[in-house]
């Protein structure tokens, strides 16, 4: 029982880790014009994207707290957060 408790308890260590990237301090990093694998060197890959009208939308974290880039032609043109910390 203690071995099964333990193993759950690393699990959620872990799934809380993996969006600990999408940081203030990673955000601050991003600028204007980097590519999407130069994004991803920071922060990783992202969680979802989805392209429009030759706009790619990428978004990392959750719906409550994430950073959102957005690329033309492999570069970035916007970015935003929402409740990072």
């Amino acid at each position: 029982m203690k071995k099964l408790w333990l193993g759950c308890l690393l699990l959620i260590s872990l799934s809380l880790t993996a969006c600990s990237n999408a940081t203030m301090e990673n955000y601050a990093k991003l600028k204007s014009g980097m590519s999407y694998a130069e994004v991803v060197a920071v922060i990783g890959k992202a969680d979802s994207c989805s392209e429009t009208l030759g706009i790619r939308s990428c978004i990392w974290g959750s719906e409550e707290s994430n950073i959102t880039a957005n690329f033309v032609n492999d570069q970035v043109i916007l970015l935003s957060n929402k409740a990072i910390k």
